[in-house]
């Protein structure tokens, strides 16, 4: 990966973004946002139930999506709804960890290492390559690299103070990973099913073939509970690489490559997700015997209906004409990139075993 700086695109072409709530904002400033993601959401998990292959959260994030090409949510929505899209997903994964024990999270870890470096692997390197063939260079095609390869917006948000990136940059990098959650959630599950994947192989599949937390969890909650299981702790564990990718791009910075950037400074503990060291913790009481079995089915129900009002406040967030305006170059990177990601996950499975 390149970590050279190029000029920026037009920022007034970047596609537009929710605002983030402002520090000023209240509670109650959130209501009018988080009502509407319940409303939707409850919606969704009906609808759900009535097509159990499209599941609860991918109804959410199609509903989402329709109402926002409706009517684009105004100011007044807008904190409840990134509330939502943000810290309430972050709440259902912590949630996740109520079905697992630590003994579990380090096995899945473990075996899935090779998949999940290899794919990662595999990703920056054809990033690279079709990037410069493609003319989409320097810190756009990393962004958009280490999104496909690690986590999508969490990897994008993590990098881009390290390398310096121009706000438009980071714009078209998460529109571009954005469109392909999109795509992963509607076809991986068929996909799945076209191969005959089992619940762990499938698990293993969506955990490092597919982007945000989000899209990895609605991909793999509507294959089966065993797969969402399996998928969160292969999905957490491969966040985790984000770490030594920001020390990597770091050490060239300081190495000359780029310039040094007030932001180059990178800090291991906090590139650490809050909700990762919440689902360990969750996690370890499950273990210890603290979190009752006859408990975990409803924390479980808990965690998808959260899932789907997260998903659907994403679909509110969605900017369509943005995208159109990212242009083709980035979205066909991203289209490349995604590609070789779900390949080598799936041909590394098989190699390996592991599927």
């Amino acid at each position: 990966m390149t970590a050279h700086i190029v000029d920026a695109p037009d920022a007034e072409a970047a596609p537009s973004h929710p605002s983030p709530v402002p520090r000023s904002a209240g509670p109650f400033s959130r209501v009018p946002g988080l009502a509407l993601a319940v409303g939707i959401a409850a919606v969704a998990t009906f609808a759900g139930g009535l097509v159990p292959l499209v599941g609860g959260p991918v109804s959410g994030i199609l509903i989402g999506i329709a109402v926002a090409a409706v009517i684009r949510p105004g100011a007044r929505l807008r904190p409840g709804i990134t509330t939502a899209s943000k810290f309430v997903l972050q709440l259902s994964v912590v949630l996740l960890g109520a079905q697992l024990s630590l003994a579990q999270i380090l096995r899945v870890g473990l075996g899935s290492l090779p998949v999940m470096v290899g794919s990662l692997a595999a990703c920056l390197t054809a990033a690279y390559f079709i990037g410069r063939r493609l003319g989409v260079v320097g810190d756009l095609r990393t962004l958009i690299g280490v999104g496909t390869g690690i986590c999508g917006a969490s990897a994008i948000a993590a990098v881009t103070p390290v390398i310096g990136a121009a706000g438009a940059e980071v714009a078209y990098a998460v529109s571009t990973i954005f469109l392909f959650n999109i795509a992963a959630v509607l076809t991986f599950p068929a996909l799945g099913h076209l191969l005959g994947l089992s619940q762990h192989a499938f698990g293993l599949f969506a955990g490092t073939a597919v982007n945000d937390m989000s899209s990895v969890v609605a991909a793999a909650t509507t294959y089966g509970p065993a797969a969402t299981d399996y998928a969160v702790v292969v999905k957490l564990t491969r966040t985790l690489l984000i770490i030594p990718i920001c020390l990597g791009l770091a050490a060239l910075a300081a190495r000359g490559r780029r310039g040094a950037t007030p932001g180059s400074r990178v800090r291991p503990w906090r590139l650490v997700p809050w909700f990762l060291v919440g689902f360990l913790l969750v996690a370890a009481a499950n273990t210890a015997g603290l979190v009752p079995s006859h408990a975990h089915h409803a924390l479980s129900q808990i965690s998808v209906f959260l899932i789907t009002m997260a998903l659907s406040a994403i679909g509110l967030s969605t900017d369509l004409p943005g995208l159109r305006r990212a242009g083709p170059r980035p979205l066909l990177l991203g289209g490349c990139l995604w590609v070789t990601v779900s390949l080598t996950s799936l041909a590394l499975q098989a190699v390996t075993g592991t599927g």
